[in-house]
């Protein structure tokens, strides 16, 4: 059964005000499930960990049965390898400091051009405060996409670590990260995998990648403020921790520093909530697909985020047309039709004789929000020359966008 916008947006009370989101890379909006959750722990469970009464009791109970659902997003091992944090930067620089204390001098960490700079800053401080070096993978600047060869060639027997992004957060382009982890572990090397510009729109299988550690974050995935940092547990239970002493020496509380977010833990388990009424609504075609790979709730993700998934290609084909046909647009990253299942709907361009921060104000005043600028992905913009002109216009589509608002944005391109 394909998806059906009108029931799916009638789950998002944001979505009832007339605006368009198409600002979903930057942050999407929350369904229903989401508000009830995070309310009714305000309400009935609002306490701190580890004490005796009802409160304390339910609110861990509560952050127990989050940290499950999320190891069924995606397809963790089990609970102990999910940990919680504010955000998927400030998790990747409190990982990264826990990894240079196994590094020396001389190791090598391999990072690409095409990554948001939560995935290249904190390796970054790492080369230069341990004396490490960084072995940077370029792109092809035509279609964006990473340049393989060149991968393989910067992975040698001295990469310790390969960090790789998931999909572009600029461009949209989807990277080969199964491909890449073979490659990373043939030479001895760990992988680390932003995966938060992935993660709204596709099934994430950590133990199908077999990638060391993974990051995403629950606001990117109809959810509240909250990031999530998957690791295989032998690898957390080994790396030395920053942490106060009184705390857990066991993942995942060992990397869970100072009391969390609880109430967005509890509304992160109204968003997987929320995706798995969506699989069980739409996600009948896609049974066979995952037959003997996935039951229960895991199965129900997996056909929801694949459900999604098809919507918004054929979403993104009229994105592309309708941009492609405006004089003077040149679109950033993959256009091909038959190529467009390697890329997710953000969609990047620039304008003839308009600055990109011009033309996000034109589409606001009209009531459509996209984002423009660099949007942290600092090294793509320098590669392909577009820092100094003020970057991009980036339009991120989710499933809960319409082929009307498309066209209501093309139309106001048109005009502006």
């Amino acid at each position: 059964m394909p998806l059906d916008p009108d029931l799916i947006r009638s789950k998002f009370p944001a979505l009832q005000s007339g605006e368009v989101y198409f600002d979903n890379p930057g942050g999407t909006q929350v369904p229903q499930q989401v508000i009830d959750r995070m309310a009714d722990y305000l309400v009935r469970t609002n306490a701190n960990h580890g004490g005796a009464f009802r409160t304390s009791v339910e609110s861990d109970a509560l952050i127990d049965e989050s940290r499950a659902a999320v190891a069924d997003f995606l397809n963790a091992a089990s609970p102990d390898e999910i940990v919680f944090g504010p955000n998927m930067t400030t998790l990747t620089f409190a990982l990264s400091r826990a990894i240079g204390r196994t590094l020396q001098a001389g190791d090598e960490i391999v990072v690409t051009h095409l990554d948001h700079d939560g995935n290249i800053a904190p390796w970054l401080a790492l080369e230069q405060d341990l004396g490490l070096q960084l072995q940077w993978v370029d792109v092809h600047p035509e279609d964006v996409t990473l340049d393989m060869a060149d991968f393989e060639a910067k992975i040698t027997e001295r990469t310790k670590l390969v960090a790789v992004g998931y999909a572009s957060n600029a461009v949209g382009t989807i990277n080969d990260v199964k491909t890449i982890v073979e490659m990373a572990h043939a030479a001895g090397a760990q992988v680390f995998v932003d995966a938060v510009q992935y993660a709204p729109h596709g099934p994430i299988d950590v133990q199908a990648l077999d990638c060391d550690y993974l990051a995403c974050s629950a606001y990117k995935f109809f959810g509240p403020h909250v990031g999530v940092l998957y690791g295989k547990y032998d690898l957390l239970q080994a790396l030395p921790a920053y942490k106060v002493r009184p705390a857990p020496a066991d993942p995942p509380g060992k990397f869970e520093t100072g009391t969390q977010n609880h109430e967005g833990i509890a509304g992160t388990l109204g968003a997987i909530e929320y995706l798995g009424w969506l699989g069980d609504t739409f996600g009948a075609d896609y049974d066979e697909k995952f037959v003997g790979r996935s039951t229960g709730r895991r199965l129900t993700l997996k056909k929801a985020m694949s459900a999604l998934r098809a919507y918004e290609i054929g979403l993104g084909v009229r994105l592309i047309d309708g941009l492609e046909s405006i004089p003077g647009l040149k679109i950033w990253g993959i256009t091909g039709r038959k190529k467009l299942d390697r890329r997710v709907p953000t969609v990047s361009f620039t304008l003839e004789g308009r600055s990109p921060q011009a033309v996000a104000e034109h589409l606001a005043s009209k009531g459509i929000f996209v984002w423009s600028g660099n949007f942290y992905a600092l090294e793509i913009m320098r590669r392909l020359g577009l820092e100094k002109g003020g970057g991009v216009v980036r339009v991120g589509l989710a499933h809960y966008n319409t082929l009307g608002e498309v066209e209501r944005l093309i139309e106001a391109l048109q005009m502006s």
